[in-house]
This record gives structure tokens, sequence and C-alpha cells, in this order.
């Protein structure tokens, strides 16, 4: 517990460090910023838009913002929490956009357990996703592929099959083993996980 806190302080001071060169106009504090959360950013715009090139555009345009508006940068709380309020303000503007957001945020918020509307659980929903991406990335390389292409690019059994020439029964095989393999790694996680695996491929 101590390291995770002395982890989690290091990685903030390491934000403080950087925003303030990023307002100097230093671009390789910002691509530090930019590869340190953009992976995780884009998995959290996937559980509200369940699209992979919507959200990688949504978190491009987030970090563009950021760029061009780093001279004014006014961020009260942590650098992470600001880029996930980011993230989810700009995932309903687009849900609003498409005449959605009203069946949407039914369905979010009967899904109070799993994700609230406050920075706090946002932090711990960011944690739940650093442990799947360590796990995800312990699986064998084509358990791995095969798991990504169809969780997080939301393509089916059948579209794998013909873009890796393989089986639709390999496809399915390779899932569950992948889908066994998360159990065994995240234990106490998996539950809280495995719904977010779920609502990806909604």
């Amino acid at each position: 517990m101590e390291n995770k806190a002395s982890n989690k302080q290091e990685s903030m001071l390491e934000d403080i460090i950087h925003l303030k060169r990023l307002k100097e106009g230093d671009s390789r504090s910002f691509d530090f910023l930019f590869n340190k959360y953009y992976k995780d950013l884009v998995l959290f715009s996937c559980v509200f838009l369940k699209e992979q090139n919507s959200s990688e555009d949504i978190v491009q345009d987030i970090f563009f913002r950021l760029w061009e508006n780093r001279e004014n940068l006014s961020i009260e709380s942590s650098l992470k929490a600001y880029l996930l309020t980011a993230v989810k303000n700009s995932c309903f503007e687009e849900l609003r956009h498409r005449e959605v957001v009203r069946t949407h945020q039914n369905y979010v918020m009967g899904s109070s357990d799993l994700i609230d509307y406050n920075t706090e659980h946002y932090l711990l929903y960011s944690d739940l996703n650093d442990h799947l991406q360590e796990a995800i990335k312990k699986l064998p390389e084509d358990m791995r592929t095969i798991f990504e292409m169809n969780r997080f690019k939301n393509l089916k059994y059948r579209e794998i099959a013909e873009e890796l020439n393989v089986s639709v029964r390999t496809v399915e095989s390779k899932i569950s083993k992948s889908l066994e393999f998360l159990r065994k790694h995240l234990s106490g996680f998996y539950d809280l996980i495995l719904l977010f695996i779920i609502n990806l491929m909604r």
C-alpha cells in the first residue's frame, strides 16, 4: 500500500513538473503526458461510446485543446482527474449530438455501482483499467491479438477469423481461454473488469 501511495505521489509530482513545462511551450513534456495517458483515456472513452475510432478522436481533440490553450491552463485537481473529466464531458457532448444521450444516461445511472459521476470514482475506474491492461499484456500474443480485436475494435468472430485466416472456432476458443486467463490473474478485480469488457461488447 505504501509503495502504491508513493508511486501515485511521484506520478502526480511528475505531472506537475511536465504541466509547468508544457505551459512554457515544451513539446517534449506534451509528448510525455500524451504517451502517459492516451491509452487509458481511450479505454475510458470506450466505456461511454463503445467505439474505438470515436474514442481516439475524442482523446486526440482533448490533447489538441490542451496544447492550444496551454498558456491559460488552470487545473485545480490532478491532471489525471482533469483529463478524465474532460473525456467524460466530451463523450456526453458526442452522445447528445447523436440524440441518444437520454438512453445512454439511463443505462449509466443504472450502473452506479460501476461508474459514479465524481472524480474519486473516475480514478478508481481508471485503476481498474490499469489492472486490466497489465493482465492483457501477459496473454500469449495470438490470444491477446484476437481478444483486443474483439473487445476493443468491436470485430465479430467471423471478421476476426477472416482477417487472421483462421477458423471461427479458433477465435471462439482463444477468447474463451483469454477470459479464463484474466479470471485467474485478476482475482478480486475480475467481476468489475468483466463488466467493463461486457460493456465494450454491446
